[in-house]
């Protein structure tokens, strides 16, 4: 692969499920949470591919080879009336970083929420990760500092749904 290959940037589709799994596990090395990974191929092709998908998922690739990934979702805002985008993970793999992929990625999202009339496209970036927040403030984007995000995930979720 060399630097004149050609970049493109599809939808998924179920093929894809292994390359997917496999990036998810590069972006949990990166952000120092490979730990945290419980995704398997099962679950990936079902969020993505079953009945009812819950995300969607786009691929970076130059030839064969499987580069990157975007996975995203509608949101919804109640102020602003509309739904909206939250793109959960954006990642290229480090070899393959400074060539514009993630700009394309991320582009190919903000299209999508042009094109469906989203009121917003908004993410979460980890604050301790200065080469994601130069990229997306070089896009244009705007710091929520004011909001903090929270979570309730395994006991703690349980005892919510009881309450």
């Amino acid at each position: 692969m060399t630097d004149s290959s050609e970049i493109r940037i599809v939808a998924a589709v179920p093929q894809d499920v292994p390359d997917l799994l496999q990036l998810i596990r590069g972006l949990a090395e990166y952000e120092r949470l490979l730990h945290e990974v419980e995704a398997t191929e099962e679950l990936l092709r079902t969020a993505l591919f079953g009945a009812r998908p819950a995300a969607e998922a786009l691929i970076a690739r130059v030839d064969a080879a499987s580069v990157g990934f975007a996975l995203y979702f509608t949101s919804y805002s109640t102020f602003a009336g509309r739904a909206g985008i939250y793109l959960e993970d954006l990642f290229v793999l480090p070899a393959w970083r400074g060539r514009g992929i993630g700009r394309r990625l991320f582009g190919c999202v903000a299209e999508r929420a042009v094109e469906r009339g989203a009121g917003r496209l908004e993410w979460s970036v980890l604050d301790w990760n200065e080469p994601a927040l130069r990229f997306y403030a070089r896009l244009g984007a705007q710091p929520m500092n004011d909001w903090t995000m929270q979570r309730l995930s395994g006991a703690a979720l349980a005892r919510a749904a009881k309450s």
